[in-house]
């Protein structure tokens, strides 16, 4: 079945993960995407992993076209604005004022096509007293407040997934599809901006919502006090999870389950509030528990009283289990090189429309002949 976004040209001029990621979600939904790179050196991702494919910028920019232009020759920048003048939508994550540089910022690509959705990626804001700073994805979770939720800030560590990068190309390609449905009832495009500092932000709507009312600072630890949130280990050392959230019947299958039924009578845990204030001696009493048995033991008797509880998996975990399999997560796509490359599917389901992985990563340059010559270019 053809994609949603069948018909719509998408040229990216962007690196790393935000702007190819965005790319990538529209690419999934059927839009060609052409990725514009610098002859000889590509996106700096590509040397991230091995001589015939990285992982790592294969992540992100399956499903696209690779054309290679050098943007600050004077023919590489004008067949770069031909492109842009038949496309529907340009993606662009350089520093602020970088394409206007080129001759290729918003004003000049629009005065070309009316209908242009040109979407910019920033660290910090396009404007501001940020606005010229190298952005990249640690600073932006630093900067949102998003880390001091996810660390001890006594002994703060950085997290092991670029989450500011991957938050800003999500609302890179919300806004980008926003633009599209305006466009079909105005004709006109827009501009879309983003950063990864108003995305990340954005996420933590709710913590900053409860600290506008009440004025409390969060930390790591205020959500899951208030979430009722516990992670414990087995006999093994086996992590997992259980979240009692709001229901009085979670915590009480959870006293169950760990064969403590006289801490519902105990005053310290006789309802949520006062369990999240006596948050560090509930779980000290429930960790000791635990540490008895094994992981599976425990789940099995968590999940039989209907208490919301999961293993903390690894990836070795998490692709062997079966309700991933069943949703068949991992997606194998025929590589001309390697036989075959694993990636992990969009996370859409739809009936009509379904997003869908057509090819792996292209090669630097592949399609520049093909779509330059279309234009009646030379490469």
């Amino acid at each position: 079945m053809a994609g949603a976004l069948e018909g719509i040209r998408v040229i990216e001029f962007a690196s790393y993960v935000s702007g190819p990621y965005a790319g990538m979600l529209l690419a999934d939904f059927g839009a060609e995407v052409i990725k514009v790179e610098a002859p000889g050196i590509g996106d700096p991702f590509r040397g991230w992993g091995r001589v015939e494919y990285s992982p790592t910028f294969g992540s992100v920019n399956r499903n696209k076209k690779s054309v290679t232009l050098d943007l600050k020759s004077p023919r590489g920048a004008a067949a770069a604005r031909a492109l842009a003048k038949d496309a529907d939508v340009v993606i662009e994550n350089f520093r602020a004022g970088a394409m206007e540089r080129l001759g290729l910022g918003y004003e000049t690509l629009r005065a070309g096509n009316s209908g242009l959705i040109y979407c910019a990626i920033t660290g910090f804001g396009s404007t501001g007293p940020y606005a010229k700073r190298p952005g990249y994805d640690t600073v932006g979770q630093a900067m949102s407040g998003l880390l001091s939720l996810l660390t001890d800030l006594d002994d703060p560590k950085p997290m092991g997934i670029s989450l500011s990068d991957h938050l800003a190309g999500m609302a890179a390609c919300n806004g980008i599809l926003g633009a599209l449905v305006s466009r079909g009832r105005t004709g006109l495009g827009q501009r879309v901006d983003t950063s990864l500092l108003e995305a990340t932000l954005s996420f933590c709507g709710e913590n900053a919502a409860n600290y506008f009312e009440t004025r409390d600072t969060p930390s790591r630890a205020t959500r899951a006090r208030r979430a009722q949130v516990y992670a414990f280990t087995d006999s093994a050392g086996k992590p997992f999870v259980v979240h009692l959230s709001s229901p009085a019947k979670f915590w009480e299958g959870l006293t169950r389950a760990a064969g403590r039924p006289d801490m519902l009578a105990d005053p310290r845990f006789a309802s949520k509030e006062t369990r999240g204030k006596n948050y560090a001696a509930l779980h000290e009493g429930l960790a000791s528990v635990f540490r008895a048995n094994s992981r599976e033991h425990w789940l099995t008797r968590l999940l039989a009283e209907d208490v919301p509880a999961a293993p903390i998996n690894n990836f070795d975990e998490v692709f062997a289990d079966p309700q991933v399999k069943h949703l068949q997560m991992r997606v194998d796509i025929p590589h001309k090189k390697l036989g075959s490359v694993g990636l992990v599917r969009n996370s859409l389901r739809m009936s009509a429309t379904p997003p869908a992985i057509h090819s792996p990563s292209p090669e630097l340059g592949e399609h520049t002949a093909e779509v330059l010559g279309a234009l009646g270019l030379a490469p």
